[in-house]
């Protein structure tokens, strides 16, 4: 491992007299742990301390890793940057790695890890999820791509305040990109603080989002495409109720893919947009087309009951373009109260009368 430092010159202004140019530079160092093919990521990430980076250098890596450590930023070189699973060896032990997780960012038991970010990587062929985090606060995850693992592609859980913003997550079992309370217990929605989820590709996937009891986050300019469901808000039980965010702006089409029953879950096909349980949530200017089938859930924006008998109640779904969606464009099959339907443009619903 070859640690070094970065110093990076930032022209901060030109001044010009007499024909005599002045340029004035400040100048930042950033400190870099370098790790190349053969080194160990893991290695790297252990010496960093905060505020430091690991620069994955382009290779294939095949490991998993452990972020532990505030304010610790991991960044390879997009898609020439790949990790996958080790064979064994030192590369498959680790919490992480016996997990089936590609990147996890985790803190010790009752703390949060806070500032990590992951960046400009691909993490492909685990288990379970390619990026895991469970108790983080401000964690960033950007132009990483996640493709063909077992359940999550990113996937997030008792964290607040995450940025996930500029991925692609293709061929996950389960959810492209997933934000929970809890994946081991049942319970009241966790308030994310405004975790933001924008512009990241989401395609041929279970489910391209998943909100899993959650409340107060943004689902804005995403491409979701190919998947079996494009958006899925989930409430259900527990107190606080899920919901009060804003779905908005995201182009939701031809999510045609069909996905057989679970224990939990129906068969999906064809679904836009999900709320089951949810409450105060908005959708607003999306455009919603193409997503056709004949399962329960099936049409573009689809107000479901949800399965332990959590009611829908004040959403707002409103300026969306909503077209070509089969059985129906807008679909409101739940019977709670103050849900409204308006400024949508559609050609049918059901029941009718809402376009």
């Amino acid at each position: 491992m070859r640690k070094r430092t970065i110093k990076i010159l930032v022209p901060v202004a030109v001044l010009s007299a007499a024909g005599i140019g002045l340029v004035i530079h400040s100048a930042s160092a950033e400190s870099a742990q370098v790790v190349h093919p053969g080194e160990s990521i893991q290695k790297a990430v252990d010496a960093a301390q905060p505020g430091d980076t690991v620069v994955v250098q382009p290779g294939t890596y095949r490991e998993s890793v452990l972020v532990g450590k505030a304010d610790v930023t991991l960044r390879g070189s997009g898609s020439r940057t790949v990790l996958r699973p080790a064979d064994s060896g030192a590369g498959a032990s680790g919490a992480c790695a016996k997990a089936g997780n590609g990147i996890c960012v985790q803190g010790p038991a009752g703390r949060t890890v806070d500032g990590v970010r992951i960046e400009s990587l691909t993490v492909t062929g685990f288990k379970k999820n390619g990026v895991w985090a469970s108790g983080t606060d401000r964690l960033t995850v950007r132009r990483v791509t996640a493709e063909h693992n077992g359940i999550w592609g990113i996937a997030q859980e008792r964290s607040t305040r995450g940025a996930f913003m500029d991925n692609t997550a293709r061929a996950n079992g389960d959810a492209g990109i997933f934000v929970a309370n809890t994946v081991d217990k049942e319970g009241g929605a966790t308030d994310t603080l405004g975790t933001e989820v924008r512009g990241n590709t989401l395609t041929d996937n279970r489910i391209g989002f998943t909100a899993r009891r959650v409340r107060n986050l943004s689902v804005h300019d995403n491409s979701v495409t190919g998947n079996c469901t494009g958006v899925f808000v989930v409430g259900d039980e527990g107190k606080p109720q899920a919901g009060a965010m804003t779905v908005e702006s995201n182009r939701i089409t031809g999510n045609n893919k069909f996905c057989s029953a679970t224990e939990r879950l129906s068969a999906l096909q064809g679904s836009g947009i999900v709320l089951t349980g949810a409450a105060d949530t908005k959708v607003r200017s999306n455009t919603i087309r193409d997503n056709s089938g004949a399962t329960p859930m099936s049409g573009g924006v689809v107000l479901f009951k949800s399965f332990v008998g959590t009611k829908n109640t004040g959403n707002t779904i409103s300026g969306n373009v909503v077209l070509g969606n089969k059985p129906a464009d807008l679909a409101n099959g739940d019977t709670g109260k103050g849900n409204t339907f308006t400024d949508n443009v559609c050609a049918k619903s059901a029941p009718a009368g809402m376009c």
